[in-house]
């Protein structure tokens, strides 16, 4: 003994428990092992020698010690704030891009409409509108400066469980309208806008129309410029004035305005025919080139196809950019090969007084063609344009 106390016995100091030395042991036998029971000092400090603490401590805890806590890490929520940044833009992008479109009530319900039929199917119009075109622009696209809009092109795409195929349907082509007799077919997009074109698509071809797509030539020019112009392979050269277009045979890119020219030019034997390939070369061939990795993924591409794209197209009051994306995929999926590509069966010509010149179906094979459609089925060889 040395202060009074026997050897192992303790007393309280200053609010704290003390005990002499020679008996102490080491604290990590204090503690019990898993199951078993903690033997030894009833006063001993149940934290000293903790393996699990991390091995520091400070000098402010009961007994000097007390566990260091680590700094936790914080780029998981850096990370995350990024993350929640970037899903914002999109979501918010896609909604701003969304309310651009141009709206009309065009797929309405009539008496005697055509059913719903399987599969998707979309009626694509070209028009003449010269909306937001100045008179310069005008003259050097050579458009005209006719006031209105008129259809230019017409085209039919379906895609489902039959494949895809895309379908010219001549303006020229002599098909009742109803409430207006007979007459060409851009007649009907004269005599009743959007609505009764549709009606008269449908009556014609018993194929129930899904979606809307229009485009004049102001968005025309601007998205193929947006994506820098559109490589097309020209068979023999062609020069047209009335179209200002001057062309050499061969593989080259297109701007807005030459691809303008190419699809609207009559400049051939077959006129109206042979234009509606040119129409459906060229359409593949855009929605190709806007869908690709180069287009998509350069900002300086993207950005401005988008802008052109949902200020210039004009769609049913339904439709959304979600559907306009759906139908670009499936047109270059025609591009590429992984569908048909034709025109509707032609049986002849004749002429009226009210509609002039004009072209009429064969209406034997266009109805195997429309009946494939309606169905859902693959388009027989034996109806296709070659």
């Amino acid at each position: 003994m040395t202060d009074g106390w026997p050897e192992g016995w303790t007393r309280k100091e200053d609010d704290r428990v003390a005990r002499s030395r020679d008996n102490s042991v080491r604290a990590e036998h204090q503690h019990a092992a898993y199951g078993r029971e903690a033997h030894g000092d009833p006063y001993g400090d149940p934290y000293a020698g903790d393996q699990l603490a991390g091995g520091r401590y400070d000098d402010d805890g009961p007994r000097g010690r007390t566990p260091y806590r680590r700094r936790r890490r914080r780029w998981p929520k850096v990370l995350g704030g990024i993350l929640a940044v970037i899903l914002l833009i999109i979501v918010g992008g896609y909604f701003y891009l969304d309310s651009r479109l141009k709206r009309e009530s065009v797929l309405v319900d009539y008496p005697g409409r055509v059913a719903d039929t399987p599969g998707t199917n979309w009626l694509i119009v070209g028009s003449d509108s010269r909306e937001g075109l100045s008179k310069d622009d005008q003259k050097r696209l050579a458009t005209g400066f006719a006031g209105g809009r008129r259809t230019d092109s017409m085209m039919l795409l379906h895609y489902g469980s039959g494949g895809t195929s895309l379908i010219s349907l001549p303006r020229d082509s002599y098909l009742p309208i109803p409430g207006h007799g007979s007459n060409k077919l851009n007649a009907a997009f004269s005599f009743g806008g959007p609505k009764l074109l549709v009606q008269t698509v449908e009556k014609a071809t018993d194929v129930h129309i899904d979606h809307y797509a229009e485009i004049g030539f102001n968005g025309f020019v601007g998205v193929v410029d947006a994506v820098g112009g559109v490589n097309i392979c020209v068979k023999e050269p062609i020069k047209d004035k009335k179209a200002g277009l001057d062309l050499k045979a061969g593989c080259q890119d297109l701007s807005g305005g030459q691809a303008l020219g190419y699809v609207r030019t009559r400049k051939f034997a077959r006129a109206d025919l042979e234009r509606v390939e040119h129409q459906r070369q060229f359409f593949g061939a855009l929605m190709k080139k806007s869908t690709s990795p180069g287009t998509l993924l350069n900002p300086f591409r993207s950005v401005p196809l988008a802008m052109n794209a949902t200020s210039n197209f004009l769609v049913d009051d339904g439709d959304h950019l979600y559907d306009l994306v759906r139908m670009m995929w499936a047109m270059k999926g025609v591009s590429g090969g992984d569908g048909v590509t034709t025109t509707v069966p032609i049986g002849g010509n004749g002429s009226s007084a009210a509609a002039g010149s004009y072209i009429t179906w064969d209406r034997s094979q266009a109805g195997k063609l429309f009946g494939a459609l309606k169905q859902d089925q693959k388009i027989p060889e034996d109806v296709i344009t070659k």
